[in-house]
């Protein structure tokens, strides 16, 4: 099997902030928006080299929103940054109205997402924005695995034109994806060829379905893996290839299992080739504090979860 090596572990929002400053220099039309956590969504950069063009809004998400909407009339590309939670659930309204209906070209940036947001507890660790932003027409819904992808990603969506929510977090994570990668909006990634089962992944899942994989494949379990960092549009074409290959599947994300990925794979295979599915996601719940390592292992969102998963849909085929 191919090894997979981190490279050295980083945050997933700082892969944002280097793409934002990298964009700074690159797109004078891009402009940044923050609602006070300037720090925490590593826009310092940006606003230091570009104050001109960043907007401290203060804690006033809804109104970063509509600030963010009125600047793409004038041909500007708004960045907006702060919280999951804040990006999503308390300005949806604004997001539904001023954003998505109008197919503004905002780009929505939240960081802090899912249980690894940690210690902070359940009301700051989203896990239901996926579902929410997924569900509104024209929307383009991203999760990033790694520092490397996340920069990538924040550099593509610069050049799409449309909303989109971009989705990363707050802990170090292993950074193992291609530093000069190409990212393809809607274009999912194969780490591993296999015959046996289909894994599919998300964001900090993806580097414990890869070492999923490789314990999977000491018992001599042959598992594909699959990188799914675009949720929407999501590319049906290799997940239905890879079905129909390996007869199951694995879903793997830190997301409500409701509304996740794992919920899109099930309705495309549904719609195109019904095969046996595991969900790897957190069951109907909210979160609680603790760090990110306690809270993965007792909601289940680590490589022990996938092979058991794996290990039970393998029984259904």
């Amino acid at each position: 099997m191919k090894e997979y090596k981190n490279t050295g572990s980083k945050d997933t929002r700082s892969g944002f902030g280097a793409g934002l400053t990298e964009l700074g220099k690159t797109n004078e039309n891009v402009v940044a928006l923050c609602a006070d956590l300037t720090g925490s969504l590593k826009m310092d950069e940006f606003k230091e080299n570009h104050p001109e063009r960043f907007f401290q809004v203060g804690i006033a998400e809804a109104n970063m929103i509509g600030m963010a909407a009125g600047m793409t009339i004038g041909g500007k590309i708004p960045f907006t940054g702060t919280f999951a939670n804040f990006s999503t659930g308390r300005v949806y309204d604004q997001i539904r109205q001023s954003v998505a209906y109008s197919g503004k070209n905002v780009k929505i940036c939240a960081s802090h997402a899912g249980v690894t947001l940690g210690e902070d507890g359940a009301t700051h660790q989203i896990l239901e924005d996926i579902g929410l932003m997924k569900m509104l027409p024209g929307m383009t819904v991203i999760n990033t695995c790694d520092f490397n992808q996340t920069k990538a990603a924040t550099l593509a969506i610069a050049e799409h034109d449309g909303p989109v929510y971009l989705r990363f977090g707050r802990p170090k994570v292993a950074n193992f994806t291609p530093e000069d990668q190409k990212f393809e909006i809607g274009k999912a990634v194969k780490l591993y060829e296999g015959r046996d089962v289909t894994i599919i992944a998300t964001g900090h899942l993806v580097w414990e379905a890869i070492q999923a994989a490789v314990e999977l494949n000491e018992k001599g379990i042959s598992a594909e893996v699959i990188d799914i960092h675009t949720i929407k549009p999501l590319d049906e074409e290799a997940i239905i290839t890879s079905a129909k290959k390996t007869g199951a599947v694995v879903t793997a994300e830190e997301h409500n299992f409701l509304g996740g990925l794992g919920e899109s794979v099930a309705r495309t295979l549904a719609e195109n080739h019904p095969t046996p599915q595991e969900f790897v996601a957190t069951q109907d719940t909210f979160g609680e504090s603790g760090t990110p390592a306690q809270l993965m292992d007792k909601y289940g969102l680590n490589s022990a979860a996938i092979i058991k998963a794996t290990e039970k849909v393998l029984k259904r085929k």
